[in-house]
């Protein structure tokens, strides 16, 4: 399959790339390997860069016989953007070491890409360090193609409901943001918000990879509450937003982002460090984020059940409130009875 307008040379290169980044993954990079090899897409290449690994990563990796490379560890970001430059495909799919590709999945994804599409989605089945299936997959995604109402979302709350980075595909003109990104070790930062503004986002409901939950996790999914972390998030959250700004000047839409500091996410995590730090919430502060949840587009049932949950945890001794947020942030366990259970 080729796209109208493409040269014989430009078809040749591979459409979709995919690129496992490790750093100390020895127990983990070799199902991540097999997971997009057993595939066999003659349309995908893979590229694996081990990021200066200590344990037995690079040996593993190298048993595979796969386009491999080897560098200084530097972090995520550099790594993955190393990875880019050994590749030509116009779509990337960044995937963590831990993590695995559901079988078929490379042909459903490739069969939604075109040029138009700056970015496609797909929820990730959560698995344990064994593999067994251990809860639904997240986020919780609708499918839909779009971009002018995601763009709106982004103006107004700086986020969107995104899977973390194993079930985003890129297209590459979108990675060049990751080079100015020196703020963040990540990629799955501000290319995810700056995608609507770029091209149309596909969003797929269904689940085409494997999210591993364990102990060295850097994303928010099965993290206890953290203030360290959760004070990195809010710094990160700022300078992303400042960045995502100056993206947005040559489109004359910065001054349509709404202040870092005034959005739900902020407000959030401003509200969990709190908690966790043991100090009482501002009054005013919870007002605000009260504010915020009733005015996503989430069922009332949720944003309710959501609102009482912030205010039942802000009254509470903080033993309890900090009990009812580390449930609450533990991607194993979710329910009404439970979450209740663990405040009270």
């Amino acid at each position: 399959m080729t796209w109208p307008g493409l040269t014989d040379e430009a078809a040749a290169v591979p459409r979709l790339a995919v690129i496992i980044t490790c750093w100390n993954y020895a127990d983990y990079v070799s199902l991540a390997i097999r997971s997009v090899l057993d595939q066999e897409c003659n349309e995908c290449e893979l590229i694996v860069v081990d990021d200066g690994s200590t344990d037995s990563s690079w040996s593993v990796i190298k048993e595979h016989g796969v386009r491999a490379y080897r560098i200084k560890n530097s972090g995520q970001r550099a790594a993955c953007l190393y990875g880019l430059s050994k590749t030509r495909a116009p779509f990337v799919l960044f995937l963590d070491a831990d993590d695995e590709l559901r079988p078929g999945s490379l042909a459903i994804i490739l069969s939604k890409l075109d040029e138009r599409v700056a970015k496609l989605q797909f929820p990730l089945e959560r698995i344990d360090r064994d593999g067994a299936v251990i809860g639904p997959p997240v986020p919780k995604l609708r499918a839909f193609r779009d971009h002018r109402a995601l763009a709106l979302r982004v103006l107004k709350t700086g986020t969107y409901a995104s899977p973390p980075t194993s079930g985003n595909v890129f297209r590459r003109d979108a990675c060049r943001f990751l080079e100015e990104a020196d703020y963040d070790s990540a990629v799955d930062g501000v290319i995810l918000f700056a995608v609507p503004f770029l091209g149309d986002v596909v969003s797929l409901s269904g689940a085409l990879g494997r999210y591993r939950i364990h102990d060295r996790n850097k994303s928010g999914l099965g993290r206890p509450l953290d203030a360290k972390v959760l004070r990195c998030e809010l710094i990160r959250f700022l300078a992303r937003m400042d960045h995502l700004r100056r993206i947005l000047e040559p489109m004359a839409l910065a001054n349509r982002l709404a202040p870092a500091e005034d959005t739900h996410f902020y407000l959030e995590r401003s509200f969990y460090l709190a908690v966790a730090e043991g100090r009482p919430v501002p009054i005013k502060s919870l007002a605000r984020l009260l504010q915020r949840v009733w005015e996503n587009d989430q069922p009332v049932k949720t944003r309710a059940a959501l609102a009482g949950f912030l205010i039942l945890t802000a009254i509470l001794p903080n033993g309890r409130a900090q009990r009812g947020l580390s449930y609450r942030l533990n991607a194993n366990q979710h329910s009404i009875s439970g979450l209740m259970r663990s405040l009270l």
